[in-house]
This record gives structure tokens, sequence and C-alpha cells, in this order.
């Protein structure tokens, strides 16, 4: 599915919780990409700003430790 597509289908549902699951689970089944998903929730004012700037944030943190090696042992 495109983003025209999208949004098309988006105008169409009159419900104001609907099309923000109507989004969510077309990512869940792997129709639209998870950028698609949160441009569409960016633009449509779905997206908390402090929680997508503590987000952001919790990103930025969580990769400075994936490269971390831990020592393993193997019996």
């Amino acid at each position: 599915m495109n983003r025209e597509e999208l949004n098309w289908l988006l105008q169409t549902i009159k419900d104001a919780e609907n099309p923000e699951r109507f989004v969510l689970a077309q990512y869940e089944r792997g129709r639209i990409s998870f950028q698609m998903m949160a441009d569409v929730a960016r633009e449509r004012g779905w997206v908390n700003r402090t929680a997508n700037q503590f987000l952001t944030m919790a990103t930025r943190h969580s990769t400075e430790y994936a490269t971390t090696e831990l020592p393993i042992a193997i019996a």
C-alpha cells in the first residue's frame, strides 16, 4: 500500500479513534513501513511531542550499549 492509498482510506473513516488503529494494523500486517506509519502519525498529530522526544533520546542512548561486548561463559 502506498501513501496515497493510505491517505484515501483514512479519509473514509469517520470515527476519531479508528484511523490510528487502522494505521497500526496495516503496519503490523506488513502492508506499510514503519517510516510511513510514523510520518502519517506525525502529519495527523497523533504523536505526543514530549513522548517522541523521550523515544528519540532513549533510542540514541540504547545504541551506545548495543555495541558493548559482554563475556560469555560456556560450560
